[in-house]
């Protein structure tokens, strides 16, 4: 019996320890792969790539950071669509800069892409966007982060042969070190109390 309260002792202080680490976090990374068969509906092309976005609620900045390859068809657009209804799967509207995100290289079947978006001005989103949330950048930056951490959100690119989008993928959120070191921890307990358990036996 007192084995398994310094189990439960343990488990609730590695929780309060994850609780007061994530709730200082206020930068968040999001990492997704980009693949024709992760597109809606799905296709053929060989066109690969990865997107990166960190999105900074204290400094209210996203920065996305995209690399892709081996497209069918010429780029003519690329942007963050925001909430699918459920996560992982759907479409939805375009949250992010229309047509295209600003610089974003078109014209082209590979490429770089690295720019951050002011979360508080009206041209970092599509205007419908914030419309549906609010009339407001502040609605609509909630809006956008809430649809990022529900793995709702998804960036893709369009091409000239795949107009409705060549590539995609879902961005799903990437755990800070600290939090994936607790985590370890946090599991790591219960096994290690059974081992001083047979110790002593």
């Amino acid at each position: 019996m007192k084995m398994l309260r310094s189990i439960v002792s343990a488990a609730i202080l590695t929780a309060a320890v994850l609780l007061a680490f994530s709730a200082r976090a206020v930068i968040y990374t999001f990492d997704a792969n980009l693949d024709g068969p992760s597109e809606s509906p799905p296709n053929g092309s060989p066109g690969t790539g990865f997107a990166q976005v960190i999105f900074d609620t204290t400094a209210n900045t996203m920065n996305v950071d995209v690399n892709f390859t081996g497209l069918l068809g010429t780029t003519t657009a690329s942007h963050i669509h925001s909430a699918t209804a459920a996560p992982g799967i759907g479409t939805a509207g375009v949250a992010t800069t229309t047509p295209t995100f600003a610089g974003f290289p078109l014209g082209v079947t590979s490429g770089t892409y690295n720019n951050t978006l002011d979360m508080t001005l009206a041209s970092s989103y599509n205007p419908a966007f914030v419309t549906a949330n609010g009339g407001t950048t502040a609605g609509a930056e909630a809006a956008l982060l809430s649809g990022l951490l529900a793995d709702k959100a998804y960036l893709n690119i369009h091409t000239t042969v795949v107009p409705g989008g060549e590539i995609r993928g879902f961005l799903t959120l990437v755990p800070e070190p600290g939090v994936v070191s607790l985590l370890a921890l946090g599991a790591a307990i219960p096994a290690v109390w059974r081992n001083r358990k047979k110790l002593r036996r």
